[in-house]
């Protein structure tokens, strides 16, 4: 099946346009062998979507293909009703950290700034407004006072921070966050979750790659159980089950136990 719709992305068929993302029969092949298979998911305005599941099962591939980084062999995806090309103002993306080029020479601020181009244009220069919503971003994950610093000398907590003050600044009304809890420090770990709660605060939809099943039912009102398909998807209460995790992790048993502890903890 491949995507329908015309040229400027109206009209995906059958997706309501109050949904901020809609994913029917995604499927996302590398060499012919899928790496996604299938997928279907609504994901509700307003929610913290964490996006689990064992290594290679496919979470950071579904991310970019609903983000048109990479190819899909067939389906559709859409925000808002439409596709990502005619939306892609409504979206702002936290890729993982190892994926990007940190010795590229520019500050902190010029990055975070770089997440207004949308709004103001590609060939306008930024201006004070711009400047001063960068700075702010800054701010609200922590890192005001390195706006001068050149990333590549920043640490990888801080270089995480960065990311996700440039998402901010976009102002996007759904976010995409490639892990970005990997190998980062308490403090910046303490950043991220209260910058996730404030995008809830104000109606954001947050989805998150995420691999820490013990932090699941403390960050996420949302669960997608991920292994090349959908296991379930659903409020992280009613999702997040020993019986899910199961069919999502099969025999990988420590990571199984680890679950049910932090089940158990929840629920005390």
């Amino acid at each position: 099946m491949s995507p329908r719709g015309d040229a400027a992305g109206e009209g995906l068929s059958a997706h309501p346009s109050n949904v901020p993302l809609a994913i029917h029969d995604l499927t996302v092949a590398y060499h012919r062998k899928p790496v996604i298979w299938d997928v279907d998911l609504n994901i509700p305005e307003g929610k913290l979507v964490g996006i689990v599941g064992p290594n290679g099962a496919g979470k950071s591939t579904l991310i970019k293909a609903c983000l048109d980084l990479i190819p899909k062999t067939s389906g559709e995806v859409a925000i808002y009703g439409k596709s990502y090309r005619s939306q892609r103002r409504m979206v702002g993306y936290v890729p993982q950290r190892e994926s990007v080029d940190w010795d590229f020479p520019v500050s902190a601020l010029d990055v975070v700034a770089m997440g207004t181009y949308r709004q103001l244009g590609w060939f306008k220069p930024v201006g004070r407004k711009q400047r001063e919503a960068a700075m702010e971003a800054l701010d609200q994950v922590g890192i005001a006072h390195l706006a001068k610093r050149q990333i590549r000398q920043l640490s990888g907590g801080q270089q995480q921070r960065v990311f996700l003050a440039r998402a901010l600044a976009q102002d996007a009304r759904v976010y995409f966050m490639d892990e970005p809890f990997a190998a980062v420090d308490a403090a910046t770990e303490e950043a991220i979750v209260r910058l996730l709660q404030a995008l809830n605060e104000r109606g954001k939809t947050c989805l998150v790659v995420h691999h820490d099943l013990a932090t699941v039912s403390s960050y996420f009102d949302w669960l997608v159980l991920l292994n090349m398909r959908v296991v379930a998807s659903g409020p992280t209460r009613e999702t997040f089950t020993a019986a899910n995790l199961e069919k999502t992790y099969g025999g990988q048993l420590n990571l199984i136990d680890d679950a049910v502890r932090a089940l158990r903890n929840a629920t005390d």
